[in-house]
């Protein structure tokens, strides 16, 4: 039973629907794995082990009688502690909302349940989300899976370290700068961003709304098309024909290389040569107007992120991580006119961008420019956890601020990740390309 816990979430269903493996054996070992492993505590901010039992029986039942919700109906997995769970608290790491109790869940959550899947717990993450470090001295600071002297990234940090420890099958976070994807990079994980607007936020804790997303980190790229799925309460799509023979690809050099780490470099470029040995073709592009509008995430986030928060956090900034709390208070210093004028800027340049890759099916930059920092090194810096932070989004907030679908895939290298961008509401074609890449990958390493 131990081999479950580093099977992907789609072959524990198919082992299910075989009658291979029993829903609630399956959730008991994941319960147990999570209470034995000792970084139990920064890993999980709250273990639900009574509402896992629940509906892994429940799933149990359907399995015998045939009637299984969807294919990860008894699969369980763990939510981000930004999602709403009925009768559980979510604090999404920070002290402003401790002992905050919903009374509902999140509707992604509503929907996967509906579906069958089952709430093994919520892990810890970025206070409020606004860190790409995963560090948070208020809560927890989840290991890096390759180094656990290194955070895990953020802000879903608790989330992917839940499945690279494989203590969840998989795990649901939330991206708006990078939080899918940073962490699932250095712990050699799959992780979607959706497109802004795709998946239901009613339920999750914001940060900056117009950026806010959803997505799954897992172990496959199957897997991430049937989490997508299953929040979404529909059948998945069919990625099972994906390859990359002929497919054509971007190479974005505008900003995705600058003061890159040579680990995630070398990996990207051998990934691409891989992919080019496979049949795909690849050219190298530029887009300038991408270095007008990379400066304005400043103004775009913090401006968002403290209109949202600012009450909450001057009532009581004592109790806020310092170094989130300058993060918020950076938000201070932009005007109305400022963000008015920097969105206006960033829409033209969407458009732009669209037009500039339309004769691709996905551009790729390497996912994060930097290999997870330790945390002790963190702790002790502050200007260099404000260049890492900043470092570990970089590229990740290329695929925000134009709108786009993303996913990561791991490189074999490890904490290397390559990205695949797509356009907006894409998600499928960005799986289906992601899955030939995937197939490519692990070809070319064997």
């Amino acid at each position: 039973m131990q081999k479950w816990l580093a099977m992907t979430a789609v072959e524990l269903g198919k082992g299910i629907d075989n009658r291979e493996i029993d829903p609630v054996t399956l959730c008991e070992t994941f319960l147990d794995a999570i209470d034995a492993h000792p970084h139990r505590d920064r890993i999980y901010a709250r273990v639900t082990p009574g509402r896992a039992i629940a509906e892994a029986t429940a799933a149990a039942a359907r399995a015998d009688k045939g009637h299984r919700l969807s294919p990860l109906d008894g699969v369980p997995i763990s939510w981000k502690d930004l999602f709403d769970t009925a009768g559980i608290g979510t604090e999404a790491g920070s002290k402003l909302l401790e002992g905050n109790v919903p009374d509902r869940d999140a509707t992604v959550l509503a929907n996967a349940t509906a579906m069958g899947l089952v709430c093994l717990g919520k892990t810890h993450m970025s206070e409020l989300a606004f860190s790409g470090l995963g560090h948070n001295p208020s809560t927890a600071s989840p290991p890096c899976v390759n180094d656990e002297e290194a955070v895990s990234g953020g802000s879903s940090s608790g989330a992917a370290a839940s499945v690279a420890f494989g203590l969840a099958a998989a795990a649901i976070g939330s991206d708006t700068g990078g939080s899918v994807r940073t962490p699932a990079a250095w712990n050699d994980l799959v992780g979607l961003k959706t497109t802004s607007g795709r998946l239901p936020m009613e339920g999750v804790v914001p940060l900056a709304p117009k950026f806010d997303t959803i997505g799954p980190l897992c172990r496959s790229v199957a897997d991430a098309a049937e989490l997508l799925a299953a929040m979404e309460g529909r059948a998945p799509a069919d990625i099972a024909a994906a390859f990359v023979d002929g497919r054509r690809f971007a190479v974005l050099e505008t900003s995705a290389f600058d003061d890159i780490d040579e680990a995630p470099r070398s990996a990207f470029d051998t990934a691409v040569s891989i992919m080019e040995e496979a049949g795909a073709q690849i050219e190298r592009i530029a887009f300038p107007a991408l270095e007008d509008v990379m400066p304005l995430s400043g103004c775009l986030y913090t401006s968002e992120a403290y209109g949202i928060w600012r009450d909450e956090i001057e009532a009581n900034p004592d109790a806020m991580f310092s170094e989130i709390l300058e993060r918020f208070r950076l938000g201070q210093k932009f005007s109305a006119p400022d963000y008015v004028a920097a969105w206006a800027k960033v829409d033209a340049v969407r458009g732009e961008y669209l037009r500039a890759t339309a004769r691709f099916d996905g551009v790729l930059v390497p996912t994060v420019p930097i290999l997870p920092p330790k945390l002790d090194e963190l702790k002790a810096d502050h200007d260099f956890y404000v260049a890492q932070n900043l470092a570990s989004l970089r590229n990740t907030r290329i695929g925000n601020l134009m709108g786009l679908a993303a996913i990561t895939l791991p490189t074999g290298t490890p904490s290397c990740g390559i990205t695949i961008m797509c356009s907006p509401f894409h998600e499928e074609q960005a799986l289906r390309h992601a899955a030939g890449i995937e197939e490519a990958l692990a070809e070319g390493r064997s």
